[in-house]
């Protein structure tokens, strides 16, 4: 018997037990419910100790969830009429968006009934209503968003990806100390920080980072190591790079896009004639690992770093694969206590 909430409202004690509880925004991203209750089947099959709150219109996810032996005894379905559109204006989603599945759902987490909330939905409208519905912490002037990216030496945390188009050189700083924070919950012991540059050279670069520069090398909570530059970001040298939301997105693309192209130029010259097949036959297992260990969807599942509560954005076009690995984000992220650390941190000398 799956239980339904029938009010945006519920009390934690009846509908969640005191375990880790997870809010899905159901209904948005590219392609559906269908594609977030697949994931949300495997998931709790590896992790019996979440439940999760499936947000969205009843209607189509009550028939999902039943047909799941994993989530019609465990899973949630809070009603919600709306959804926020990959187009949709984020101010006007603010304004009219209140019955969304993305509101609920951060709603549901703002008054405690859940850990965590994750969203494939429009990133502009999800800061939005987050910033609003959430909060930064008070020294905190913007949410970043940070996404950890395979390189040679493990993993590099790179933020912003896409928040704050301009920033300051106080912004820089906030986002490089939450960035360590992150790195240091996740095992890294002092975490090198680095911004993000056109060159490596102390004096290289614009007013605001040489200004993020000093204020990085004063902070002592920090292990600021200078400046690198995009071609360097793969080496994995620096644990955390920090950037503005403009230049840290075009990287992202920009690797992202390079990804897909070395794929493509490996498979079709493996193809092109009988010797390079025969080849592709011998090289079959090593060409499996590549692709499993550079899979997108093993580091899908983006942190709104600076909100009071963890909020994960997974990308629009997720498939079942990487959908599952956001809310594996999610219950990592509240597992390590990521706002609990940023809020130590940030008590310990006021930016």
């Amino acid at each position: 018997m799956i239980k339904v909430a029938k009010s945006n409202y519920y009390s934690c004690d009846t509908i969640l037990s005191a375990r880790i509880r997870i809010a899905v925004d159901a209904m948005s991203g590219d392609l559906g419910p269908r594609v977030v209750i697949a994931a949300a089947e495997n998931f709790v099959a590896l992790h019996p100790d979440v439940d999760l709150l499936l947000v969205g219109d009843q209607i189509q996810l009550q028939p999902l969830v039943a047909k799941s032996s994993h989530l019609r005894h465990i899973a949630q379905v809070l009603h919600a009429s709306d959804v926020v559109a990959m187009d949709d204006d984020p101010l006007s989603a603010l304004r009219q968006k209140k019955s969304s599945s993305m509101w609920v759902a951060l709603e549901s987490l703002r008054a405690g009934n859940a850990d965590a909330c994750v969203s494939a939905g429009n990133t502009g409208a999800l800061l939005a209503m987050a910033k609003y519905l959430i909060k930064t912490f008070p020294v905190i002037d913007r949410p970043a968003i940070c996404k950890s990216m395979p390189v040679a030496k493990g993993l590099t945390y790179l933020l912003d990806l896409g928040a704050n188009i301009n920033c300051t050189p106080e912004h820089l700083q906030q986002f490089a100390l939450m960035g360590s924070v992150l790195a240091e919950a996740e095992g890294i012991k002092r975490p090198r920080v680095a911004l993000l540059n056109i060159g490596s050279e102390s004096q290289k670069g614009t007013e605001v980072l040489q200004l993020a520069q000093n204020l990085l090398r004063n902070d002592s909570r920090i292990h600021y190591v200078g400046f690198v530059e995009s071609n360097n970001i793969f080496a994995g040298d620096e644990h955390v790079i920090v950037c503005d939301g403009f230049h840290g997105n075009i990287a992202l693309k920009a690797s992202e896009g390079a990804a897909r192209f070395i794929s493509k130029k490996i498979s079709d010259t493996l193809r092109n004639n009988f010797l390079n097949k025969f080849l592709s036959i011998i090289a079959a297992p090593l060409l499996k690992q590549l692709r499993e260990e550079l899979n997108p969807s093993l580091y899908n599942g983006a942190s709104f770093l600076g909100l009071q509560k963890t909020v994960i954005k997974s990308h629009g076009g997720a498939d079942r694969k990487a959908f599952m690995q956001a809310l594996v984000v999610a219950r990592e992220q509240v597992v390590l206590q990521v706002p609990v650390r940023i809020a130590q941190q940030l008590s310990d000398r006021t930016i």
